[in-house]
């Protein structure tokens, strides 16, 4: 398994990947399948270019099978502050380590920006899975917001996470 950070070029294979993912676990994520289902590639390149974000990408023989996006907060009174976000594993890959990969990336690249302190993160909180793996890595729980998604009509619950790095 190759993990490693996204850039333009990787932009058809995420953008293949997104729309799975928001597809598939429509849950998981705030955007919608709707809502980025005529987003052209130069979208997502442009996404994947930034110099204020780090998309990484987990490559099962050249085939992207799971992406995290770790964004630093740009604010002079955040900076010490860093958010994971569009999470995903495609099921094939699940349950394989794909995911604890992916995640010790984005906190090895947040432990490498001197200025972050503490990752936070959401996460459904019907999604075991993903809240054991979290928890595993050192991330706390430490709120919910509840109602915080409808989809048909339900609503869904997250839990707010977060872990503090040990800096030196």
């Amino acid at each position: 398994m190759e993990i490693r950070r996204l850039i333009g070029g990787d932009a058809e294979s995420y953008r293949t990947l997104r729309h799975e993912a928001l597809l598939k676990n429509p849950v998981a994520f705030s955007s919608s399948y709707e809502d980025e289902m005529y987003y052209e590639e130069q979208e997502y390149r442009q996404r994947l270019d930034s110099k204020f974000t780090y998309t990484f990408g987990a490559f099962n023989e050249r085939q992207l099978v799971g992406v995290v996006t770790l964004v630093p907060e740009g604010k002079v009174k955040l900076k010490h502050r860093a958010n994971i976000f569009a999470m995903y594993v495609t099921p094939s890959q699940r349950g394989h380590g794909t995911g604890r990969l992916l995640m010790k990336k984005a906190i090895q690249q947040a432990a490498e920006l001197t200025s972050v302190e503490q990752i936070y993160l959401t996460v459904n909180a019907s999604n075991e899975p993903a809240k054991k793996l979290y928890a595993s890595l050192g991330f706390e729980t430490y709120g919910a917001d509840k109602k915080a998604m409808v989809i048909n009509g339900t609503y869904h619950d997250e839990d707010l996470m977060v872990l503090f790095l040990e800096k030196a």
